[in-house]
């Protein structure tokens, strides 16, 4: 499950022009169901997985395509439609996010071959990373400074916390009374009633200054990762000296390297690089793409595991996972007060610590398997340290920043975490078919798969931890942690 960080408000906001103010609990209502569609969408579809695979005829590999094809638009997007928000107006890229998010769905629902169902996920992470920004902003310039706005923001974070902890259950009702394509098909009539009131009751708002969109920025950063991607699950099959993986490791590579010389010239860069020469900032974003790498992946390989291997229905599997939800959402509440007393850094790498030992526990599973003893204890490690390292992480990045540049960081690490978690997501898919593919796909070969890709993201953990004792700032007066 993959949920949105604390972003922090700009230190300067813009004037809104109303034509008419709508009430407030309207435009808080309005605004946190589009943030809940983005992100339910990131976990809705995990315990689906199975189903779609059935019903479409993917293979081992090509099902984690449905995943990463939404989650690489949306993180190399969601810087870009931000800034989108705030030229051509947020209430303007609210609707225009929505509805192509709505229609997406509406062909990931109808699509009868693979391409088409990976082609309308792509489109749905772009509508989601256009979308996702601008919900934030139109609370923070519809609600004044203080304690009503704190409030607000409030409620957006947890609504996103709640759309990524009842993803799994929402998904197993579906695909188990339905089908799964009304994992995709709900967020069609949802987005329209969301739609049609954006359209009535939101009021226009913009920033003044003209700001120029980055647009080659977000297509080659966007271009690059998928084709990192790419290449990286085409060792599964080729083999890493193939010309059907290298070729596009080394193009994405390239790529990769034209969009950091775009960045340095542009003048309005979608990723500021300057902002990398801040202690805070680069290693909090180094430490959030190896986390995420490794901690992405979890939802993904239990949902298949608890199916394929334990025979779990689509209910069952998403109900086994209400425990891990809660935990999650508790270590997200309960961090920001451990950081009081602990320190950022001390709690990052708690919290890292406690789900990395909860993979190493997780990668023991086998075909004999149990709930009790193989799902509850280690997803709840895995899920609660989740939750403690993403907020100390975010704070970390923020201290050093300038206020005017808060929300942009808090952006960036957010964008880190997305992209870290779809390349973590093609190499231990990679590692995890290698396995099956040795075992003959039977269930035993699956779970030592899927356990195998739980031992590696551990070790993969373990190296963002080693990152954070060594490079994360040591102060406590270096993260206000308020």
């Amino acid at each position: 499950m993959v949920r949105m960080p604390p972003i922090a408000e700009s230190a300067t906001l813009p004037t809104t022009s109303r034509r008419s103010a709508a009430p407030a609990w309207l435009v808080m209502l309005l605004v946190c169901a589009g943030q809940f569609l983005v992100v339910l969408d990131v976990s809705v579809v995990n315990v689906a997985l199975p189903a779609v695979r059935t019903g479409l005829g993917l293979s081992e590999l090509g099902l984690q395509w449905i995943v990463n094809a939404y989650v690489i638009t949306f993180a190399g997007f969601m810087l870009l439609g931000g800034r989108a928000a705030d030229l051509f107006g947020r209430k303007r890229i609210f609707v225009v996010g929505l509805a192509l998010f709505t229609l997406a769905s509406l062909g990931g629902g109808l699509a009868q071959q693979p391409w088409q169902l990976i082609a309308a996920r792509t489109v749905q992470g772009i509508g989601a990373a256009v979308l996702s920004p601008a919900t934030l902003t139109i609370l923070t310039t519809s609600f004044p400074a203080g304690r009503a706005r704190t409030r607000a923001i409030a409620t957006w974070t947890a609504v996103g916390a709640g759309g990524g902890a009842v993803g799994g259950l929402v998904g197993g009702v579906l695909t188990e009374y339905l089908s799964w394509r009304w994992v995709l098909l709900i967020n069609v009539p949802v987005g329209a009633l969301v739609l049609t009131g954006a359209v009535l009751w939101l009021t226009e708002s913009r920033q003044g200054a003209a700001r120029r969109l980055d647009v080659p920025g977000a297509l080659l950063v966007t271009g690059g990762l998928g084709l990192v991607a790419y290449g990286i699950v085409q060792t599964e099959t080729d083999g890493w000296a193939s010309a059907s993986a290298l070729v596009p490791l080394a193009a994405g590579l390239l790529v990769i390297a034209a969009f950091l010389a775009v960045e340095a010239r542009a003048k309005a860069p979608l990723m500021p690089l300057g902002l990398f020469r801040l202690r805070s900032v680069s290693s909090a974003n180094a430490a959030m793409v190896l986390a995420g790498a490794a901690m992405f992946s979890m939802w993904y390989f239990l949902s298949l595991y608890v199916q394929n291997v334990l025979g779990y229905r689509p209910l069952q599997a998403g109900l086994s996972f209400i425990p891990h939800s809660l935990s999650i959402v508790l270590g997200s509440k309960i961090g920001p007060r451990l950081m009081n007393r602990l320190g950022a850094k001390t709690l990052a790498v708690t919290g890292a610590v406690i789900s990395a030992s909860g993979m190493v526990w997780q990668g023991t599973m086998d075909v004999h398997g149990t709930y009790l003893g193989t799902i509850l204890g280690p997803g709840i490690l895995m899920a609660l340290g989740a939750g403690l390292t993403a907020t100390p992480v975010a704070a970390i990045a923020t201290s050093g920043a300038d206020p005017a540049d808060q929300g942009l960081v808090s952006g960036l690490i957010n964008t880190s975490r997305q992209m870290g978690g779809a390349l973590g997501l093609s190499i231990l898919s990679t590692v995890a078919a290698s396995r099956i593919e040795a075992g003959h796909g039977a269930k035993a070969a699956l779970a030592d798969g899927y356990g195998l890709a739980f031992q590696v993201g551990s070790g993969v953990l373990l190296g963002s931890i080693l990152l954070m004792l060594l490079a994360l700032p040591r102060r406590r007066a270096d993260v206000a942690t308020g």
